[in-house]
């Protein structure tokens, strides 16, 4: 029987530092790329107008994510678009998720359970 030769330390040292590194890059790539894209922001204004004209959205719900900033949810049961954004304190209006197929759930209070 022959003896194969072992491995130089390098290649094994190479070898595991990638499989190590392979989830991390796995993470690593999808949340570069979403950092790469800021949001659109626009005069909430001239956003409102808009989703009003174009889309037929109007505002659904929403609440103050901080003392400077208020997240608003406009959806359409015409057309089934939604979009959410973040409004600012100086007025402007930036968009962090639009899409499609809106679905609003009734919301029901348990029997016993005073709101």
């Amino acid at each position: 029987m022959s003896k194969k030769a072992p491995l130089p330390k390098t290649i094994l040292t190479l070898a595991a530092l990638a499989l190590t590194a392979l989830p991390q890059m796995a993470i690593a790539q999808p949340l570069s790329e979403a950092s790469a894209q800021s949001p659109k922001c626009f005069p909430r204004t001239v956003l409102i107008e808009k989703l009003q004209s174009r889309y037929s959205e109007q505002l659904s719900g929403g609440g103050l994510q901080n003392a400077k900033q208020l997240l608003e949810v406009w959806t359409s049961p015409k057309t089934g678009s939604f979009t959410v954004f973040i409004t600012r304190a100086d007025g402007m209006a930036c968009i962090m998720a639009t899409g499609q197929n809106w679905s609003s759930m009734a919301v029901t209070n348990a029997k016993g359970v005073k709101s």
